[in-house]
C-alpha cells in the first residue's frame, strides 16, 4: 500500500476514534475497559501456561 494512502487511512481512523469518543464517551469507555480486560486475561493465561510447564 502506498505511504500516502496509508497515512490518509490512519488520519481517518484517528478522526473516527475522536468522533466516537466525543459522541458517546460512556460506550467508548466500556469498549476500552473490555479490550483491556481481554489483554490482561491473555497475559494471565500465557503466564499460567508457562507456570504449568515449569511445574
Amino acid at each position: 500500500m502506498p505511504a500516502k494512502i496509508k497515512q490518509i487511512l490512519l488520519w481517518l481512523l484517528f478522526a473516527f476514534l475522536i468522533y466516537a469518543v466525543v459522541t458517546s464517551p460512556d460506550r467508548a469507555a466500556d469498549i476500552v475497559e473490555a479490550v483491556w480486560d481481554i489483554i490482561v486475561q491473555g497475559f494471565s493465561s500465557i503466564g499460567q501456561f508457562f507456570q504449568a510447564l515449569m511445574d
